[in-house]
């Protein structure tokens, strides 16, 4: 539906040329744009809707408890089996915030969710064969837990600068027994509420990744990535940033760079940065995070991204 739409915009109504450069960034742009947005409010909805039937504070305490990591391995694991992209994965992230799941354990299933997919796995599978595919999947599922832990242990739910609900969440507590018209009225209105809270950073951030994706190709982000040199994997996560793609999308392109003699692990690294960290992921979360949390999860996960890239070439040496 949406690349309909998107086909429709881009090339009926707008008239672009197709192949061309500004046509790329257009449909991308429309096409992203509608995905999250319907995303923001259905995520949200249908979570806001579960809320209704249990208390969001026994659900942070239930989840507080789990112990060594428990939580934050559930949550991980999730996200390897949710097929988002970076700023896909917003969306559920916001509706784990304001169901008060602990802030580490949310972290958990942002990291994960887009490093992690089965399209990504067979893929990898395919083309470096099973052994690594597999380690690819679990490093990223461990990579997920322990940046939750660390967030966790950091003690900045406070940084968390979107809305949780307040006084309407103890409204909604103390009219349980208003009936199914009440909880879909609450959850209905909770998601527009977000929906108008995060639009323009949607916009904004998509808008950042249509210019990217149509007018810079991946290609030349590789060229400036050292073969050899020990700096070539954080060389090669801070220019996979800036990009904006799933895992499934940059998977093929990292084969074509390595057969041509770029390491393993740093071309991992270059994927993971692209998938799990993006600039426009940045802009949504601006509106949900403190900038100081929103620096620490961007650091924490991007070191975890160069310690699995020299792991990498150690195993493929």
């Amino acid at each position: 539906m949406f690349e309909w739409i998107a086909q429709v915009v881009t090339y009926d109504l707008a008239g672009l040329e197709e192949g061309s450069k500004l046509a790329a960034a257009v449909w991308f742009f429309v096409y992203d744009v509608l995905k999250i947005l319907v995303l923001v409010f259905s995520v949200i909805s249908v979570i806001a809707f579960l809320r209704t039937f249990l208390s969001p504070a026994k659900l942070k305490k239930s989840m507080s408890k789990l112990k060594f990591g428990l939580g934050n391995f559930a949550a991980a694991l999730f996200g390897a089996v949710t097929p988002f992209c970076s700023c896909s994965s917003v969306p559920l992230f916001i509706g784990f915030v304001k169901a008060r799941v602990p802030v580490g354990i949310a972290f958990s299933f942002l990291v994960t969710s887009p490093l992690v997919n089965e399209v990504a796995f067979v893929i990898m599978g395919g083309l470096f064969g099973w052994k690594l595919a597999f380690i690819y999947a679990a490093s990223g599922i461990v990579l997920g837990v322990l940046a939750g832990v660390v967030i966790g242990k950091l003690k900045m739910d406070k940084e968390i600068i979107i809305d949780k609900g307040g006084n309407e969440e103890k409204r909604v507590e103390m009219n349980f027994k208003s009936g199914f018209r009440f909880r879909v009225r609450y959850a209905l209105r909770d998601g527009s509420k977000t929906l108008k809270k995060l639009y323009p950073y949607v916009i904004g951030g998509v808008a950042l990744g249509a210019v990217i994706h149509g007018y810079v190709p991946q290609e030349f982000f590789m060229e400036y990535i050292g073969r050899y040199s020990w700096l070539s994997v954080p060389i090669a996560v801070l220019i996979g940033m800036p990009i904006y793609a799933g895992c499934s999308t940059v998977v093929p392109v990292i084969f074509s760079i390595t057969a041509n003699g770029v390491p393993l692990g740093t071309s991992l690294a270059f994927l993971m940065a692209v998938a799990g960290l993006s600039l426009p992921e940045a802009v949504m979360l601006k509106r949900v995070l403190s900038l100081k949390l929103l620096a620490a999860f961007f650091g924490i996960v991007a070191v975890g991204i160069i310690l699995i890239g020299y792991l990498f070439n150690l195993l493929t040496l």
